[in-house]
């Protein structure tokens, strides 16, 4: 018998103000750019507690405690959230050992990920030592162990180990500080390692004259992880077919790296990426499933229900075994802040509190946010979080069956439907605002694919860890559902999207979901379809006529500038591939133009070398109307792709009153065979005023060239000549050009020291203002103000993010 615990109105009002000032001060503290000394932090910590004993006074009007209530938690929120950073930056990888070869001891403590360019895994540090001498290093690290056909590491001969997770191992080890891109709208690496508790990166050195990594035992500090192992290669030897098996993998232990990059695009376009990935919204779909299956178990006991009415024994079992299932499919970051929700509002429920739905709310978001601060930053946060709302404050058949418990399973059934058709219309503009893009067919996709995965393929795939054979048949259930998948995602118009708008336009669309949602009235729903209109209608700001925007993206080693005027848009190459399955087109380009919803005219691919179109591929497959211009070689299997255009000097356009020229290669030179650097496209563009001069992997040479041929070199910004290489940026070059700006797109700390020091030299001395990557992340230059080109990690920059020596 449950004790009913109603809060009263004063009550409510109490404690709504201090859970909402908890995650005010949290979201506050997240924005600072550098931390307070920990000294300032638990002074605002006591400072709460001061608060907090005033608001707990009586003899203070309601309105008063109220705000001191608010005040004092928010206090709480911002130190706590301090003190915890603080702690964590003290393990932080000092900047001296970086590029320093370390020999590390220490245990794989994650299921280990192999891809054709090697291995990965996490490790955690038992010992380490530099010449011999004991280092100091953070705690875990993200290891890669290169194999002999990886793109960016030469001179390896050992072949890769089958590494298990919780073996020992001693290796000599690379580190450097976590640095990921920084692009507008674009992933935030450094923070995401933040999350996971991962200080510093490296690679195993592995080479012939490198001391051999040596496997010291097997221990049994990560059992879990060691079973998910061993479960996904019995999956792997059971399932024939590598695209399903694939899937399973992906359901049943977490691994998602299993799922072929076309499947993931399939479910992308479908709006059922959340099924197939360990998320908060997979956790929670994951939950209602086991709640409704556990309920209709224990109707079938009459003498269960008498110890445990139905619906709380659905609610308990649900949450217990999602938990269950989101430990072992890696206890990811998401899946905790998920099952920490789950709890907190199960808990509620089986202790009989009748809360307001505020109440219940703003506690769940209070537990996430006091576990997980950062947590605030995160889409899957949101996505799980609105997830969560929907299941447990409407009548979610998961803990409130009054309405269908006459109709059996079936009325189950029926009313999960009702309820996954809700959580679909409830989260889609949500998704539009959060990734610039919504299914228009995600409503049929996920009509069948929510209580098919659900209900059907993942219960199936978990019960083949006891029974092998039925991982064949749950693969066959799921190659039906990608078949399905696939055939929506063929449709025309099957994926809308829309540039990323600001933070009003957002909050508009968010309310107006809502609305939609919510048990109203239809007359009052149908208000927030005005809401969702601002979403729909925002363009990005573009450049106004005679005017341009450059977008050096930041990509790693390589070059990749988006080039804008008032109605058209230029690609100048498309950065690096990074391995088989991952390159700066996929990772970088499509989610840019997508966010800024850039439709290409044209693209130029300066050069046959793969950090120059590596990511060209997935940029074409996006813009299929944009017109192709290069000088890589007739045979180059991107001519297969897409007709392509001979580069030659003379070549000349006007778009929005700004002229381009092409000024290199000349026609002839197609005839003598040359170097794929000699034969860069060299591209002007210039609007009388200000003029910008991209040149690709041109070298002194080919510099020399242009300026016998008295080629109009003079340019406010140049994008550097291959990177800062030695080979290029001659001084007389650099005396025609004279530019303002120089642009280095190059990886932080390249194996080929890119810019090189003699050449940055070159340019301090002429007084040329010289940004790059590392320093930079992506870097947007506008004609219209010459002398305030933008940093993105300038402009964004928070404690958590690197700070490039």
């Amino acid at each position: 018998m449950h004790t009913d615990s109603t809060l009263s109105p004063g009550q409510a009002r109490n404690g709504f103000p201090a859970l909402l000032g908890l995650v005010l001060g949290a979201a506050l503290q997240l924005q600072q750019i550098d931390l307070f000394a920990w000294q300032i932090y638990m002074a605002f910590v006591l400072l709460a507690l001061v608060g907090y004993t005033c608001a707990a006074s009586k003899t203070i009007a309601i309105d008063k405690r109220m705000g001191l209530a608010l005040m004092a938690f928010a206090l709480l929120g911002f130190g706590a959230t301090g003190l915890r950073a603080n702690a964590y930056l003290a393990d932080a990888l000092d900047p001296a050992l970086e590029g320093r070869d370390l020999r590390v001891t220490g245990v794989v403590a994650n299921l280990p990920q192999r891809s054709e360019a090697g291995l990965r895994f996490r490790f955690e540090v038992e010992s380490a030592t530099l010449d011999g001498q004991s280092a100091h290093l953070p705690p875990r690290l993200d290891v890669a162990w290169y194999g002999e056909s990886a793109l960016s590491v030469a001179g390896l001969s050992r072949p890769l180990p089958n590494v298990q997770a919780g073996e020992r191992w001693a290796m000599t080890l690379r580190v450097k500080a976590p640095h990921g891109t920084r692009n507008p709208h674009g992933f935030d690496y450094e923070l995401w390692l933040w999350e996971l508790g991962v200080q510093a990166t490296g690679y195993v050195r592995a080479g012939a004259k490198d001391p051999a990594p040596q496997r010291l035992a097997q221990t049994w500090r990560y059992p879990v992880a060691l079973a998910r192992q061993i479960v996904r290669g019995r999956i792997n030897a059971q399932v024939a077919q590598h695209q399903t098996a694939g899937v399973l993998a992906a359901l049943v232990v977490g691994d998602q790296a299993a799922i072929e990059r076309a499947d993931w695009d399939v479910f992308r376009a479908t709006g059922v990426a959340h099924l197939v990935s360990i998320s908060g919204l997979h956790i929670t779909m994951f939950a209602w499933g086991a709640a409704l299956l556990v309920g209709w178990l224990w109707r079938r006991s009459g003498a269960l229900c008498t110890v445990l009415p139905a619906p709380q024994a659905a609610l308990l079992g649900g949450v217990l075994l999602a938990t269950g299932y989101a430990v072992f499919s890696g206890w990811g970051v998401p899946a905790q802040r998920t099952c920490l929700m789950l709890a907190t509002v199960a808990l509620l429920r089986l202790s009989g509190a009748r809360w307001p739905w505020t109440m219940v709310w703003m506690l769940a978001c209070a537990v996430v946010v006091a576990f997980d601060p950062w947590a605030l930053l995160q889409s899957g946060f949101w996505l799980s979080f609105v997830a969560v709302g929907v299941l447990f404050a409407t009548d979610s058949g998961a803990y409130n069956d009054h309405s269908t418990r006459a109709n059996g399973l079936k009325g189950k059934l029926l009313s999960g439907l009702r309820e996954q058709w809700v959580i679909t219309v409830a989260l889609t503009p949500l998704t539009l605002l959060l990734f610039g893009q919504v299914s228009v067919v995600g409503l049929a996709a996920n009509a069948l694919a929510i209580p098919w995965v659900t209900l059907v393929v993942t219960p199936l795939a978990m019960a083949g860890v006891v029974l092998p054979w039925l991982w064949d048949v749950a693969a066959g259930a799921m190659g039906w559902l990608l078949a399905y998948l696939q055939w929506l995602a063929s449709w025309p118009w099957a994926v809308v999207t829309v540039a990323v708008p600001p933070l009003w336009v957002a909050v508009a669309g968010v309310l107006g979901g809502v609305a939609l949602v919510l048990p109203w009235q239809w007359s009052m729903r149908l208000l927030g379809v005005p809401l969702l209109l601002p979403v729909l209608l925002w363009r990005a700001p573009v450049p106004a006529a005679g005017q341009f925007e450059l977008l050096a993206a930041d990509i790693g080693q390589g070059n990749a500038v988006l080039v804008r005027t008032a109605n058209h848009a230029l690609l100048y190459d498309a950065g690096p591939r990074y391995s088989l399955e991952s390159d700066a087109g996929h990772r970088v380009l499509a989610p840019l133009l997508q966010a800024l919803q850039v439709r290409l005219d044209t693209v130029v691919l300066s050069h046959r070398d793969m950090d120059h179109v590596g990511g060209a591929s997935a940029v074409l497959t996006q813009q299929p109307q944009a017109t192709v211009i290069s000088s890589i070689e007739a045979d180059n299997p991107l001519q297969t792709q897409r007709a392509i255009q001979r580069c030659v000097a003379g070549q000349h356009w006007e778009w929005d009153g700004v002229a381009f020229d092409i000024l290199h290669p000349q026609d002839a030179d197609y005839d003598t065979p040359a170097k794929s650097n000699a034969m860069s496209c060299v591209l002007r563009i210039s609007n009388g005023a200000q003029t910008a001069l991209l040149v690709g992997d041109i070298e002194q040479p080919q510099e020399a060239r242009l300026m016998e041929q008295g080629a109009n070199l003079k340019a406010t910004v140049l994008l550097v000549p291959h990177h800062g290489s030695k080979t290029s940026s001659s001084g007389v070059f650099l005396d025609a050009v004279a530019p303002q700006t120089a642009i280095v797109q190059s990886g932080y700390r390249n194996r080929f020291g890119h810019p090189a020091p003699v050449v940055l030299e070159r340019y301090q001395e002429r007084s040329i203002t010289v940004v790059d990557s590392p320093h930079c992340g992506a870097y947007t230059w506008q004609s219209w103000q010459a002398q305030n080109g933008a940093c993105m990690r300038v402009q964004g920059l928070r404690y958590w993010h690197h700070r490039v020596p």
